[in-house]
């Protein structure tokens, strides 16, 4: 940490990881600033931040929902830049006076900011896990290029960080294989047949965590785990063949590393993403989350479980895509995003989300992507073939 509080630029500060971002901030005062915030439309809650937190810049994703803001901060004295659109976002993502940038925007719509954030430098928050699914190698080099500190926030690929040794380039010849932890969502236990039924509210009603609606029908599928298992094989530099995921309910050992030797450290802790994110901010060092601490003798089991195929199909997407054409693990995530935001719309049932995600990526090969672009072209034609191939899906 340096002498001066550090600047942090929250990207989603409306989410289920923003809000948690700016409690532990607002924990430490003395370490922190908020210089920027962003939002796509929740305008009261960020009147509420900006009120609290006075940050110098707001960003909407639209300007109708910029002008209210704008309106409003007046209206109560406050002076503060706000602007509206992704490229207003890739600006507080780049700014020469951040220091941290926490990539909370869920789905594709917060690569182009990460990558932004990546190649100025920054100390790069990565909880938008699409960032690596659809950029991949390219984002990873943008990273290397930019100079900057990259560390996971994800629960699991916290884990895993915390887990393995200091020296990365000691990774491959230490390291025996990475376990990512998986609750099992809320259909764990229920029976597969029975799954066509299930309605977004119950699908989104997760037994161990807060979180917004569409990574909760994700850990409900298990799509998140997939996503979380190509997020693994770029960040930690893994082959997919030494990539597991385990049921684990209870979501007290987050993800754990298994060492040539047949070792294994895991991490622990309460089901908490104050814990996650209260770690990156003060890497190389450790602070306060507000987590509750791990009562052991609170704990009657820990268990764990093989994924069941048969009620996960998503799961095994990942490792099929990550063997497909570069740019594959792109359509993946565009098509997921479709499908879940039609079932969360009633245009879709539970059980044809994987259908969907399936036939999309059979569906279309795509050429290795060189930039950015080639990635959001990627993304828009995933998204309209799976609307498409979904039109025949779900008759």
């Amino acid at each position: 940490m340096t002498d001066r509080r550090l600047r942090i630029s929250v990207l989603g500060s409306t989410g289920s990881i923003g809000t948690n971002t700016l409690d532990v901030v607002g924990q430490h005062p003395d370490r922190f600033e908020v210089h920027a915030l962003s939002a796509a439309r929740q305008v009261d809650l960020m009147v509420e931040q900006c009120l609290r937190f006075k940050p110098r810049r707001a960003v909407m994703a639209d300007e109708q929902a910029a002008a209210q803001l704008r309106e409003r901060l007046g209206a109560a004295g406050l002076v503060i830049d706000v602007a509206s659109g992704a490229q207003a976002i890739c600006e507080i993502a780049s700014d020469q006076d951040v220091d941290v940038v926490m990539a909370a925007i869920v789905g594709a719509a917060g690569l182009a900011p990460a990558l932004a954030a990546a190649k100025a430098g920054k100390r790069l928050l990565l909880a938008n896990k699409e960032a690596l699914v659809v950029g991949g190698d390219l984002f990873m080099e943008t990273v290397r290029h930019g100079g900057g500190t990259l560390l996971p926030i994800d629960s699991e690929h916290s884990a895993i960080f915390q887990s393995l040794p200091d020296d990365p380039a000691t990774w491959s010849r230490r390291v025996e294989k990475i376990v990512l932890t998986a609750s099992g969502g809320p259909f764990r236990a229920r029976d597969p047949s029975t799954l066509s039924s299930v309605t977004p509210d119950q699908a989104c009603a997760h037994p161990n965590w807060v979180m917004g609606r569409k990574i909760s029908v994700d850990s409900a599928t298990m799509m998140n785990k997939a996503l979380e298992v190509i997020e693994a094989h770029y960040l930690f530099r893994m082959p997919p063949e030494r990539i597991e995921v385990v049921i684990h309910p209870q979501s007290v050992i987050h993800s754990m590393v298994q060492f040539h030797d047949r070792s294994v450290v895991a991490q622990l802790g309460t089901p908490d993403m104050r814990v996650p994110i209260a770690y990156g901010l003060s890497w190389p060092e450790r602070m306060a989350s507000g987590a509750a601490p791990l009562d052991f003798t609170a704990l009657s089991a820990l268990t764990f479980e093989q994924a069941d195929e048969h009620r996960f199909p998503g799961l095994k997407l990942a490792w099929e895509a990550m063997a497909g054409t570069p740019g594959s693990t792109a359509v993946l995530n565009a098509a997921n995003e479709v499908a879940v935001q039609a079932f969360l719309d009633g245009q879709l049932r539970f059980d044809q989300i994987h259908r969907v995600n399936r036939a999309t990526l059979e569906d279309y090969l795509p050429s290795k992507p060189a930039g950015l672009d080639d990635l959001l072209a990627i993304d828009a034609e995933a998204r309209q073939r799976a609307r498409a191939l979904m039109g025949r899906i779900a008759v």
